[in-house]
């Protein structure tokens, strides 16, 4: 058997995670311009998927997201040019930099949450709210308590 044909029929965990992820950011992609926020990219859900509204340092995100910090300051320049976030001194610590959401980034934030919510509910549907549950448990776990690499 073809390694493509195998893969296709037991695909492997990048594989399907990946698969995963790109329906998110595909339907989080076609969606958010209908409510306003037709210039971002999938990129930027490194930060926007991570920000609390008060704000969060960089690191913070960079921790949170996965990314070199480099990339996301890169990525939060990006945001800031484009409106949805700012820079502000951390009040508890005045050398500190916090990414705070403007109000464009904050409904950027509240429009993305309920995307997200229709598709884990559409996908709790599908499977099964029990299951769906499970499922997203053994992923906290794969990702969280032992993760790869």
């Amino acid at each position: 058997m073809r390694r493509s044909e195998r893969k296709a029929l037991d695909p492997d965990l990048g594989m399907l995670t990946a698969r995963l992820l790109f329906q998110v950011q595909r339907e989080l992609t076609a969606a958010l311009p209908e409510r306003g926020h037709a210039d971002l990219r999938p990129k930027h859900g490194a930060i926007l998927a991570h920000l609390d509204a008060e704000g969060t340092r960089a690191t913070e995100l960079a921790r949170l997201s996965g990314q070199h910090k480099q990339a996301i300051g890169l990525l939060v320049d990006e945001l800031v040019e484009l409106g949805y976030v700012r820079r502000e001194a951390d009040p508890a610590d005045r050398r500190a930099k916090l990414v705070v959401p403007t109000e464009r980034g904050l409904a950027e934030m509240r429009a993305s949450d309920a995307v997200l919510e229709q598709v884990e509910r559409r996908c709790a549907e599908a499977i099964g709210a029990e299951e769906f549950a499970a499922f997203k448990r053994t992923l906290r776990r794969l990702v969280y308590d032992r993760p790869v690499g």
